[in-house]
C-alpha cells in the first residue's frame, strides 16, 4: 500500500516539475518565470521526496528526504524572492500583461 502511495506521489512530482519546465519555456518575463520555477520545486521536489519517503521507509533514505524537504521549504521561497526584488531593483520591466507592481507602489 505505501509503496503504491509512493508512486503515485512520485508522478504526481514530475508532473509538477514537468508543467515548471515548460512554464520556464513558455512564460514572458522573469517574474512570471521565478513563480514557475518556484512552484515546480516546492511542489514538485517536495512530492518527490514524500514519495520516496512512502517508498522506502523511514530508513537512511527517507531521513535524508525529510532533511531535504525542510530545506527546500525554507530556501526555495526565500531565494524566489530575493532574485525577483533583485530583477525589480535592477530595472528589469514587467510584461504588457501585468496589471499590477507592489514593488513599485511601495517605493511611493
Amino acid at each position: 500500500m505505501n509503496e503504491t502511495l509512493g508512486v503515485i506521489f512520485i508522478v504526481i512530482g514530475v508532473g509538477f516539475d514537468f508543467f515548471g519546465c515548460l512554464g520556464l519555456l513558455r512564460l514572458p518575463d522573469v517574474y512570471n518565470r521565478l513563480q514557475a520555477a518556484t512552484k515546480c520545486v516546492t511542489l514538485g521536489t517536495c512530492s518527490i521526496l514524500f514519495g520516496l519517503i512512502l517508498y522506502k521507509g523511514f530508513g537512511p533514505a527517507g531521513i535524508k528526504a525529510v532533511l531535504c524537504i525542510i530545506f527546500l521549504l525554507l530556501t526555495s521561497p526565500v531565494a524566489a524572492h530575493a532574485l525577483a526584488r533583485g530583477a525589480h531593483k535592477s530595472g528589469v520591466k514587467l510584461c504588457k500583461g501585468s496589471v499590477c507592481d507592489k514593488y513599485e507602489e511601495d517605493k511611493k
